[in-house]
């Protein structure tokens, strides 16, 4: 995009949308940093009040004896395990139980929503095969 062109479309959108974005165009609640929200309100007199509720309170697990640390390096090889596979989610979650109760004979293919199987994904927020999927 040119300059030109930049500058008519700060025109008609209007420039207001072009300057930078600071605490004065936003909302109150906005502090230009990190991200932090209050943790109280102004009083009256102009104090600072501070509500035990707004205060984060951090929940953070005791790591004595962790052997772990927070960071991979880039250079730390890859896996040596083969990426899971359709075929092998299935023989591995769904195929034990249809094995026992095929022995069993209680097995029944009308049934199948007992092993995880769905008919239909309507309902679903992400659907397997959507209606603009080419098939």
């Amino acid at each position: 995009m040119g300059l030109l062109s930049g500058a008519a479309r700060a025109l008609v959108r209007g420039a207001d949308r072009m300057s930078k974005w600071t605490s004065k165009r936003g909302p109150r609640t906005f502090y230009k940093s990190r991200g932090a929200k209050g943790i109280g309100f102004h009083g009256r007199d102009g104090r600072f009040v501070q509500v035990k509720e707004m205060v984060p309170e951090l929940v953070v697990p005791d790591l004595a004896g962790f052997r772990l640390k927070p960071y991979v390096n880039y250079r730390a090889p890859e896996g040596t395990e083969a990426p899971l596979t359709a075929k092998q989610l299935f023989l591995e979650t769904a195929a034990p139980a249809i094995e026992k109760d095929f022995k069993a004979g209680t097995f029944d293919p009308a049934r199948l929503d007992k092993y995880g199987f769905e008919p239909t994904q309507e309902g679903k927020l992400f659907q397997l095969y959507p209606k603009n999927f080419p098939r």
